[in-house]
């Protein structure tokens, strides 16, 4: 029984910067685009107004400070009779804040080629476009075990619309999806 808690609290520790770095342009994104307003040959936006490059570069730093203090925190709160599944490291917290952005950019390709509006929901897969883009970038250099990637989809999905549905209730959001 023991091992589960260990094993969803280092899935939750592992996925904490992709967490951080998802969010945090919802709080320091705006200004320039980083599709610089262009759009494709069907005439829509490659991404759309609200990735922009402030938020994409503060939510890569946030999320790469996180990792780095979990790579400090980790060798001396992790108990000695569990062994982790993976190492935690300064790149390690920079491929996963980087990898989760990467991936909410995707998606954002993906659903202006589908044309669905910015904004508008496509369910599950707007809660987990930044955490599969976060594992894919961090089995570069650590890659997680398979229990330890279901766990990180299993819980992500409530997380996701809570702090999503927080947000809106605060104001941050206009949406609460």
């Amino acid at each position: 029984m023991t091992n589960w808690i260990y094993e969803v609290a280092y899935a939750l520790i592992l996925i904490f910067p992709a967490y951080v770095a998802n969010a945090i342009p919802v709080v320091f994104g705006g200004g320039q685009p980083i599709d610089f307003g262009r759009k494709m040959s069907d005439g829509r936006p490659v991404f759309g107004s609200h990735k922009t490059i402030r938020g994409f570069a503060a939510g890569v730093i946030a999320g790469t400070l996180v990792g780095a203090a979990e790579y400090w925190l980790m060798p001396q709160v992790a108990p000695t009779d569990f062994v982790l599944p993976y190492r935690f490291s300064l790149l390690l917290g920079f491929m996963i804040s980087l990898g989760a952005l990467t991936g909410d950019l995707v998606h954002s390709f993906a659903k202006r080629r589908l044309n669905i509006s910015e904004g508008d929901p496509l369910p599950v897969v707007d809660q987990l476009d930044f955490v599969i883009g976060a594992v894919a970038f961090a089995s570069l250099v650590s890659a997680p075990p398979l229990l330890t990637f279901g766990i990180i989809l299993i819980i992500t999905l409530p997380i996701h619309l809570l702090t999503n549905v927080f947000a809106y209730l605060t104001g941050a959001k206009k949406t609460p999806w």
